[in-house]
């Protein structure tokens, strides 16, 4: 096709190439990353709080005073002596008590640990929008190939219709009909491959490259058997390991830590503080002397009154906690009717998937007993181009029922919060490696040319009729 061409020094990529390109490119992902790098840092700020505390301060200053007193004779002298004044001082101070310190020591726990949990759920997302990306692009390839089917069916019944109008044997209504149905098919092959471009574009803003072939399904297409069966056994492994749902947990642990530092306002502060200084000079009557003090003791602080801002603060932290337990309750709510929705798409997949494979199989069976009837002037050649039309609607949602359910597996997984690379591992076996559209060979296969057989059937019938296509 011609879209091979558009985007020069790309190449073809399979899902498993596809993941690993966007693990370095995508920028969604790496803005996960870097942000759980930042949220490692919180653990360290919190227990920071409960370890010593160790400064040091150096000041040098150059003086001129003015020095007034009086002389043996009583009279008052003044002097200006100039001096340099040096002060270095070394202080330990060790928390004891500090229910602010400790409540920031377990809410930096939290933070990190929430943070852990959300790239954990955004890990695992990129395997999905890049299974999503890549399955919308094969499908779009699938959905130009049946387009081209279509455009390619109605341009042998108009060469046919022409012909036997030509020769007497046809009526202008069918040449004007299967002209203005050509000419929608041509209308559609174009919206067609404006969506195969679109597509290609969005998985290679994921992945960072462009791309012009995709790997296509295997022929052999068969569902997997569904493990844990029940979905109880579902339900109980996402209430236990969704990402979300962890977050939102921690984010209920952080919320009441916020309650605990905000009600240590109210309670006292015990450290231990220990210091060294040095001074020289450092004032008129210490003039040319050098001093080094060493000191060790506690230091109590009792908070009595801060205008309210404790008690208001507390009851601010109080309702974010509540505020934090609604959404842990909405998010539960939210994950089970997504794990039963995809829990319901991937076991009726099976059943959906076997029916439209019969369905393509007994519409290619119709196919070729349809010409058979019109060989014996039983059926005209519109009988014919509408049977192989169902083969290819068919194929359509074949095509769209095998991309649903891959899909469809990995976010039951991921929503049970138990989706790993190797589970990527295994939907990408289902993809065949320079295969290029499955869909497209089996319509080949469907799709043979007939502009003979038409012709034969005219001549028998003594006229052609027109497609009748529906829109898609």
């Amino acid at each position: 096709m011609a879209l091979a061409s558009q985007s020069g020094g790309a190449f073809a990529i399979g899902l498993l190439d596809a993941y690993q390109a966007a693990l370095q490119n995508d920028p969604t992902y790496q803005s996960a990353v870097n942000e759980s790098k930042a949220g490692q840092q919180y653990k360290v700020l919190g227990r920071s709080n409960l370890l010593p505390q160790v400064s040091a301060s150096y000041s040098t200053s150059k003086n001129r005073a003015d020095y007034t007193s009086p002389n043996i004779f009583g009279i008052v002298d003044t002097t200006h002596p100039e001096y340099t004044s040096n002060s270095g001082v070394v202080q330990l101070r060790q928390p004891v008590i500090n229910f602010d310190g400790y409540a920031r020591y377990k809410q930096g726990i939290a933070q990190t640990n929430y943070t852990d949990a959300q790239f954990n759920g955004r890990a695992q997302d990129l395997i999905i929008r890049v299974l999503s990306a890549y399955a919308d692009a094969k499908f779009a390839e699938d959905q130009l190939a049946l387009s081209t089917v279509q455009r390619d069916v109605l341009a042998e019944q108009r060469t046919v219709n022409e012909r036997m109008f030509k020769g007497g044997e046809g009526t202008k209504t069918d040449v004007l009909e299967t002209q203005a149905r050509f000419d929608l098919s041509e209308a559609q092959l174009l919206e067609s491959r404006d969506n195969v471009v679109n597509a290609r574009n969005t998985l290679a803003g994921l992945i960072g490259q462009d791309v012009t072939e995709l790997d296509g399904l295997n022929d052999q297409f068969k569902v997997m058997p569904m493990n844990p069966a029940s979905f109880e056994d579902w339900k109980a492994l996402a209430l236990q390991k969704n990402a979300d749902l962890e977050a939102q947990r921690y984010g209920v642990e952080i919320a009441e830590q916020e309650i605990r530092k905000s009600l240590a306002g109210h309670a006292p502060r015990l450290d231990v503080v220990a210091a060294l200084s040095k001074g020289k000079s450092e004032s008129l009557t210490t003039l040319n002397q050098e001093s080094t003090t060493r000191s060790v003791g506690v230091q109590l602080n009792i908070p009595l009154y801060s205008g309210g801002a404790v008690d208001a603060t507390a009851k601010q932290a109080v309702a974010n906690r509540d505020k934090a337990k609604s959404d842990l309750e909405a998010k539960t709510n939210q994950v089970l009717v997504d794990l039963r929705r995809y829990y319901n798409i991937a076991t009726s997949s099976a059943a959906r998937i076997d029916a439209l494979v019969k369905t393509v199989q007994s519409g290619r069976e119709l196919v070729t007993a349809t010409r058979q009837s019109v060989k014996g002037g039983v059926r005209i050649n519109l009988d014919v181009l509408n049977a192989q039309q169902q083969v290819i609607t068919a194929q359509r949602d074949l095509a769209q029922a095998r991309y649903s359910y891959l899909v469809a597996y990995l976010r039951l997984r991921n929503t049970a919060g138990v989706l790993n690379v190797d589970d990527l591992n295994t939907v990408a076996s289902y993809f065949a490696k320079g295969t290029g559209s499955a869909t497209t060979a089996s319509l080949t296969s469907t799709t043979p040319a007939s502009v003979d057989m038409l012709a034969e059937s005219a001549k028998m019938k003594g006229m052609v009729r027109g497609v009748s296509l529906p829109a898609q």
